[in-house]
């Protein structure tokens, strides 16, 4: 399904008005049913925008009793959606009974098609209106992304590319140290899809034994091993029309790669021990900490998997790497954690902020929220230090903001790199740095950085 095109469900029985309607909106994908299941299998799959629905329907296509309830099954499952109900000649009490259910609007029969795709255009116009609305209220908050932190410009440049592929079902595989929150942008890319109401399901492929991945993953038939007792259906099918978040997918053993290939370039499963294919719906979304190119080399993984779960590829940077970010997150931290744990702590000190901003945090947001929580915990102040944080001395070297200081910083790493890329050349660093020999010599000796 692509979220650019524009879906029309029209739920009609008379195969004539069928052939009809399928031509008269030019502008739509155009799916049929001609019942109230059938409606209801198009809704979840396609999600459209608006329904055109004729209220007599199979078993009661004389009366408007199952029209009706379909109308109901509609709005129950996606409010936001605008029925447009079509009804028999001279049956204004049941279409205005249908707008008191729920219905955008009504057309009575005969269809003038000309007519009718106004009306369609129309709602699907307010459908979009209020759709971007929710969007907008959603997007009024503190945080860039529900439940991502973040300020630095690292950060914000992955929360934007969030929001460009979360609209769509492209497969998204996230890569990030442990720690940097790759469920919490898993969770943000499910929120922000047209799946949002439907599940995420979540299953870290490290953490469940090899010989239990693929019935948790596909799962199992009755009798299709030793203490299998009942049709027990899978991960992947349980997640139909929603989410499916494989954690760590790097860990994912060859032989369930292989069947997890053919899973997503079928969509379907067959559960262990079963001959039965059965088609699923979900959006995919994978991540890991492991170097996965360097796992096809070593062949731990392979590479035909790899195209097809990285269709796009979200980098999720390393806590030190976010400029400014430990601290914000420390804040919110400190906060949330206040709350929860019924504490008064007022915020930290300087030696705490300086210590926050030059520790590399190996752990990431993970190692901060422990180390934060401990503290509130401990403290015997108000304020928490980096005693309390339980970071050294040397990770607390203030940070300069004069600018002479900051400068004189990136010229001394600067230099440290080029001799480090030329072995100690003298004239191959200056060249690299762009200066010439001289004035390298002279740079050298201001910073006690000669041999």
């Amino acid at each position: 399904m692509s979220k650019n095109k524009k879906y029309l469900l029209v739920v009609e029985d008379d195969k004539g008005l069928q052939g009809q309607l399928r031509w008269a909106f030019e502008d739509f994908e155009v799916v049929i049913s001609e019942d109230r299941e059938g409606a209801i299998a198009q809704l979840r799959r396609v999600q459209p925008g608006v329904v055109l629905l004729d209220l007599g329907l199979p078993p009661d296509p004389g009366g408007v009793t199952e029209g009706l309830a379909t109308l109901r099954e509609v709005l129950s499952l996606t409010p936001e959606v605008k029925v447009i109900v079509v009804t028999g000649d001279n049956d204004r009490a049941n279409a205005v009974k249908a707008i008191s259910l729920g219905a955008y609007d009504f057309y009575q029969k005969p269809a003038d098609p000309e007519i009718l795709a106004l009306i369609v255009e129309r709602a699907y116009q307010v459908y979009e209106l209020e759709l971007e609305n929710r969007r907008l209220q959603q997007y009024q908050q503190e945080s860039p992304l529900a439940g991502i932190i973040a300020s630095s410009p690292q950060m914000l440049n992955v929360c934007r590319t969030v929001e460009k592929v979360a609209p769509t079902d492209i497969t998204t595989l996230l890569l990030g140290a442990s720690g940097t929150g790759k469920e919490r942008f898993a969770q943000a890319l499910h929120a922000l899809s047209g799946r949002a109401k439907q599940k995420i399901v979540a299953i870290n492929c490290a953490a469940i034994p090899e010989n239990l991945l693929e019935s948790e993953l596909f799962g199992y038939e009755k009798g299709a091993f030793t203490g299998a007792s009942q049709q027990t259906i899978g991960k992947i099918e349980y997640a139909n029309g929603g989410t499916l978040f494989l954690d760590e997918i790097g860990d994912l053993p060859l032989e369930l790669q292989a069947k997890l290939l053919r899973f997503l370039q079928e969509r379907v499963v067959e559960r262990v021990g079963g001959r039965k294919e059965i088609p699923v719906d979900v959006r995919i979304i994978c991540a890991t900490h492991q170097n996965l190119q360097e796992h096809i080399k070593d062949g731990r993984f392979r590479e035909d998997l790899y195209y097809r779960i990285s269709e796009i590829t979200i980098n999720i940077p390393p806590l030190k790497d976010r400029e400014g970010d430990a601290l914000v997150i420390g804040k919110a931290l400190l906060k949330r954690f206040n709350s929860e744990l019924k504490q008064a702590v007022k915020g930290f000190d300087q030696g705490a902020l300086d210590a926050i901003q030059a520790y590399e945090w190996p752990g990431n947001v993970r190692e901060l929220e422990s180390r934060i929580k401990r503290a509130i915990i401990m403290t015997d102040g108000s304020y928490i230090t980096a005693d309390d944080l339980e970071l050294a001395v040397a990770d607390a070297a203030p940070q300069p903001l004069n600018l002479k200081q900051i400068r004189e910083a990136a010229e001394q790493k600067a230099i440290r790199h080029a001799l480090v890329m030329a072995n100690n050349n003298i004239t191959d660093a200056a060249n690299a740095l762009g200066v010439t020999r001289p004035t390298l010599y002279n740079m050298l000796e201001k910073y006690g950085l000669k041999n």
